[in-house]
């Protein structure tokens, strides 16, 4: 697994606020949990996940991905 730096997830947060959403990040500190460093994104006036509902969440590379993605396509 690749590390994520902390530049690249803010780039990632303010691409996600500008679209109307949330990126949380797992709070999971322990490296064996199946969520751990892992991402959902939440609309802002939404309490289901957009993106990462499964139990292990996204990479910050597929939320990005995502995000990229005119929205007529996603």
């Amino acid at each position: 697994m690749a590390t994520v730096s902390k530049v690249d997830e803010n780039r990632v947060r303010r691409a996600a606020e500008r679209q109307g959403y949330i990126l949380v990040k797992s709070r999971h500190r322990d490296p064996m949990a199946a969520d751990f460093g892992r991402y959902r994104l939440y609309e802002l006036d939404d309490d289901a996940p957009t993106l990462g509902a499964d139990r292990k969440g996204e990479s910050l590379d597929v939320i990005e991905a995502w995000l990229a993605t005119p929205i007529g396509e996603r």
